[in-house]
């Protein structure tokens, strides 16, 4: 959920072009503004816990989870939760105009305001009923979510996984650019703060701050502390601050920005295998994380990193950015996998590739839940560990052309328009309207798409059907306790429910 992690929801997106230029009956135009303030009176009325969100619900509210089963006082802050709902409330107001919509938005920041922790960040999810309650779900529902590690301990640190502190942190930033409003800056200075205090001297981030190093597993260190490439946690943050450095003219983003930039330079590895893990520890060695991922190199991540690569040339003009990305792609190539094991010509790339060796590896597991189930990982790519992916599909062949494209461009070609290298404004144009115009995004609906959105409308929400459901606490007669993680076969494979069950899905 990436950059500036401004979450535009399908449906919205669709309608909101209406309001944008595109020609539409008069009726459908009204209907499509009632059925918008209609579903959005539902979620904040009916829905939201005090302004922040869940991403499913059972249609009389009686159960709802996130990643995994909330109690009724909390609200999940990742996508797509309560900022994503925000970002698509803050879209709304901008189509229409209509107040309801920034209402909506500002008890979004109310709650995420409410929730944010004192060094200025945000956990995976709030608990109004307080800390109490929130350990009590780690205690009960976390611990025992089998394969989602980062909720087995209470850490009560912010964490910048899956963008759960640049994501809020955005939102704030947007909202306060909105109309100017005072009263979000104390917040969205905290959380600027937590990001620049939290950043390593090299230049990558920690997956949590304040650090903490009290959760060893099974003989492990924690991970938590490791410059954490992982869901976004150092692209995150660099984003962030780019756009904070675009909407508040500060000059002191850029040295965090830079250093964000090199740490991707001083993690590429030395030849043959000229490729990225995901995490290191602080000898900055590729390390092992949760129990599925071990310190090897991952051919998705480097094609990432490559593409990250050429956009940094582009904001900054420095080829010290583009002069390794030979190295990597040659070490894609090197990895590919043999015909025989691409799964039909589907997959290019083992997921995970064992330092020194080059050899592809696979995790796998067994078991039914924390008690009993068991990862690991061999050179076996049988019985292939669903739920995190044992292969996966590199086009190498578009890394080249783009790298090609890019590294001909002369420095001041590539940085034509990029934000690091504008001037000041000589017409008068404030960088704040710049960054909300730059938030925008549309695309041209036919009359059908909008009339079936609007029909699918039911009692003011969109339902949905077969989706994989999450699990709720519960113990059995010999007092063991069940995994509480989502619907999954024994590999990880998602179970999605076959009845004709509906549930009301922020997503949709």
């Amino acid at each position: 959920m990436s950059g500036s992690r401004l979450v535009f929801i399908s449906f919205l997106i669709i309608i909101l072009s209406v309001f944008n230029g595109v020609a539409q009956p008069k009726k459908l135009e009204q209907d499509a503004r009632n059925a918008m303030l209609a579903a959005t009176r539902f979620m904040v009325e009916k829905a939201s816990v005090n302004g922040g969100y869940v991403a499913h619900y059972l249609p009389d509210f009686s159960r709802r989870w996130g990643e995994l089963e909330g109690f009724k006082t909390q609200v999940w802050v990742q996508d797509p939760g309560t900022v994503s709902m925000g970002n698509v409330f803050l879209d709304a107001y901008n189509a229409t105009g209509e107040e309801y919509y920034y209402l909506a938005a500002e008890k979004v920041a109310t709650a995420l305001i409410w929730g944010q922790l004192p060094e200025g960040g945000w956990n995976y999810m709030i608990d109004f009923a307080g800390d109490r309650s929130l350990k009590h779900w780690y205690n009960t529902i976390g611990k025992n979510a089998w394969g989602f590690e980062e909720y087995y301990y209470y850490y009560g640190t912010s964490t910048f996984d899956d963008s759960n502190t640049s994501g809020p942190a955005s939102f704030l930033l947007r909202l306060y650019l909105q109309k100017m409003d005072v009263k979000y800056k104390p917040a969205l200075d905290k959380a600027i703060q937590l990001v620049i205090d939290s950043q390593y001297p090299l230049g990558g981030w920690p997956q949590r701050f304040p650090l903490k190093d009290n959760h060893p597993k099974n003989g492990k260190e924690d991970y938590s502390a490791y410059y954490t490439f992982n869901d976004e946690v150092i692209s995150g943050n660099i984003d962030f601050l780019i756009q904070c450095y675009i909407s508040l003219g500060e000059q002191r983003f850029l040295d965090p920005i830079r250093r964000g930039m090199n740490f991707y330079l001083i993690t590429q590895q030395g030849n043959p295998q000229g490729g990225w893990g995901q995490q290191y520890n602080m000898d900055l060695q590729v390390a092992h994380a949760r129990s599925y991922e071990p310190p090897a190199l991952m051919p998705g991540f480097t094609y990432t990193h490559v593409l990250l690569l050429m956009k940094y040339y582009q904001l900054t003009g420095d080829r010290k950015f583009l002069a390794r990305i030979p190295d990597a792609i040659q070490w894609l190539e090197s990895c590919r996998l043999p015909i025989e094991k691409s799964l039909g010509g589907t997959r290019t790339h083992a997921t995970f590739v064992e330092l020194g060796t080059n050899k592809s590896l696979y995790a796998h597991r067994k078991g039914t839940g924390v008690k009993d189930g068991q990862y690991w990982w061999d050179y076996d790519d049988n019985n292939l560990l669903a739920h995190y992916g044992g292969k996966t599909n590199i086009n190498i062949q578009f890394l080249k052309d783009e790298f090609q494209r890019v590294n001909a461009l002369s420095s001041e070609e590539a940085t034509r328009n990029s934000p690091l290298k504008a001037g000041i404004s000589k017409d008068g144009i404030l960088p704040q309207s710049q960054f909300i115009a730059a938030s925008s995004n549309s695309v041209i609906p036919d009359e059908t798409t909008i009339l079936g959105i609007i029909k699918a409308l039911d009692q003011d929400r969109w339902l949905v059907k077969h989706i994989q459901i999450s699990r709720p606490y519960s113990v059995l007669p010999d007092g063991s306790e069940m995994n509480t993680a989502k619907l999954s076969d024994e590999n990880g494979k998602g179970i999605v429910d076959s009845s004709e069950q509906q549930y009301i899905s922020t997503r949709e």
